[in-house]
């Protein structure tokens, strides 16, 4: 039946059918910046890697993708139908084709590639804008590489599959596999983020470096995931056993492992992912690194996981910002668009800075993965869980803001911008929550001082070209001159050394119109507590032209 009553005028066009990368200013021009001295056959080559996982990012079947990966969450088969225990979990085909497409598109090979952080960074960054679930075990299955090099026969052994760009899903023996995917278990329900409280046990076997695992782990993402990395207590006589395990799903002589799946969690969001409950009861593992050095040998995997935290929450923010701007475009409201107007303008600029300084950080941490030099090692032991904080901590005031920008029709699922807000919190939590990452950074200040140096000499490259930001580093240094009582105001200090770091990158590379925003906002304290109240002198129709999607 014909509708009567009204056409339908003054709505947005769906935002479907784009080149996700290449109408991203910011993204674009970081990825050239960190290329600049490539050689022109690399930078093409990553352009055309870039452009076109773009325009499938952007097109409608990814974002079909996604969303019935969400409308159809994994679900637990703890036995068949004879009653023997399988321990499977079932995922919509959906997540199957966004997790091929990520391992097809280098996603999980940035450690043996030219410039290989960088490239793979700003694709984690697009491809994560289809769609967020399916990122975790893309993310895992990366950053168990340095784990596992401390161990050069396992590196051997595994390394070529992880990086491999065929996925192939279902359980089977990883030698007859193309690719595989990897997971970690770390935490435990007495623990929590204090995993030298796990209770694990690891029982050593006759034959060198195996053992029977017994225990559980609390959270334990991506369960179908070919093996996993986890921590157990082993009988070391030092007497700090924590050891690093690799646990295979599926042993070399065809069988299951142990691996019993307790329960999916029921979360608020990452709906795609499955997140699960594990015991281990006689579970055939692998040492990884040496007994009792555990923490040391999983903590580069937990690095390079916390900075895909960075770049998934400013891939988060990007699309936030990114629909609502598209609808402030064509929505018009009181006689003009609301992208022409004043109070508009100043939200939406407010969104373009925060993503903007979301995403040249990522891009720089990224790149200094690439350099690999000692000045880069020492900068990112700050630099990382410093942005770790900060980016996350900001990505759900940000998103919220952004679907307030829609008015209701944000409010509603069909928007997506429901779905992406209720995925804003996780990269706060995941790999350790705030207060985590502070204490990381406190860590790094008092015993590791090549990377306050590293830090320093980093921010210090922009020294005099904006007086807010010397007299904030100026500051910064008053606040790490006096370390007494620090843990009651870690937090503060560590928002300040990447609000520094922010801006710092900013005057240095981003338009002065940029630059000046940032740093009159962020640094010189002319700024309210919600977004849109930059001041009404900068040049805020700049800023929301930057963040617009360009061709």
């Amino acid at each position: 039946m014909a509708a009567t009553t009204h056409t339908v005028t003054n709505q947005a066009p769906p935002l479907v059918g784009y080149d996700v990368y290449g109408t991203d200013r910011v993204l674009r021009e970081g990825v050239e910046r960190h290329l600049a001295d490539a050689e022109p056959e690399l930078l093409g080559e990553v352009r055309e890697e870039l452009h076109e996982l773009g325009r499938a990012a952007g097109s409608a079947q990814a974002l079909r993708w996604g969303a019935m990966a969400n409308e159809n969450p994994p679900a637990l088969h703890t036995h068949d139908r004879y009653g023997n225990r399988i321990d499977e979990v079932e995922f919509h085909p959906a997540w199957h084709r966004l997790l091929g497409h990520a391992v097809g598109a280098g996603l999980t090979d940035a450690w043996g590639r030219p410039a290989g952080h960088l490239r793979r960074a700003a694709g984690f960054l697009v491809w994560s804008q289809a769609e967020a679930g399916h990122g975790c075990p893309v993310s895992m299955t990366h950053a168990a590489v340095p784990a596992l090099r401390t161990d050069p026969e396992l590196a051997a052994q595994w390394e070529p599959r992880l990086t491999s760009h065929v996925y192939e899903q279902g359980l089977r023996p990883a030698p007859q596999k193309a690719g595989v995917l990897f997971g970690m278990g770390m935490t435990e329900k007495q623990g929590g983020s204090d995993v030298r409280a796990n209770t694990t046990e690891a029982r050593p076997l006759d034959a060198a470096g195996e053992y029977l695992l017994r225990g559980h782990k609390w959270f334990c993402s991506a369960p179908m995931s070919d093996a996993f990395l986890v921590l157990a207590q082993a009988p070391s006589s030092a007497g700090d056993g924590l050891t690093c395990f690799l646990v295979p799903r599926v042993l070399p002589d065809g069988t299951r492992n142990v691996f019993a799946i307790q329960r999916l969690k029921d979360k608020l969001g990452n709906r795609s992912n499955a997140s699960a409950e594990v015991e281990f009861d006689g579970t055939w593992a692998q040492r990884v690194g040496e007994e009792g050095r555990g923490v040391r040998t999983i903590i580069g995997m937990v690095a390079a996981t916390r900075l895909d935290c960075v770049l998934g929450a400013a891939a988060q923010m990007r699309q936030a910002l990114t629909q609502a701007v598209h609808h402030a475009e064509h929505r018009s409201a009181f006689g003009a668009r609301l992208i022409e107007q004043p109070l508009m303008r100043n939200v939406l600029a407010d969104l373009a800075l925060e993503s903007e300084a979301a995403t040249v950080l990522g891009l720089r941490l990224a790149a200094a993965y690439d350099a690999g030099t000692e000045q880069e090692r020492a900068f990112l032991r700050i630099a990382v869980p410093a942005a770790k904080y900060w980016v996350t901590k900001r990505c759900t005031p940000m998103v919220a803001e952004a679907l307030e920008c829609l008015g209701g029709n944000g409010y509603v699922e069909e928007s997506g911008l429901p779905r992406l807000l209720r995925e804003s919190p996780l990269n706060s939590i995941w790999e350790g929550s705030g207060n985590v990452q502070a204490l990381d950074v406190l860590r790094a200040l008092r015993r590791e001082p090549p990377a306050l140096n590293a830090f320093l000499q980093e921010v210090g490259q922009a020294r005099g070209a904006d007086h807010r930001l010397d007299s904030a580093i100026k500051g910064l240094l008053t606040e790490l001159a006096d370390l007494e009582g620090v843990e009651a105001r870690a937090r503060r200090v560590v928002e300040r050394i990447a609000l520094v770091l922010q801006g710092s990158l900013l005057v240095r590379w981003a338009p002065p119109e940029v630059a000046d925003a940032f740093c009159a906002s962020r640094l010189g304290g002319d700024w309210g507590a919600a977004f849109g109240t930059l001041p009404h002198t900068l040049h805020l129709g700049a800023l929301v032209e930057r963040a617009r999607i360009a061709g």
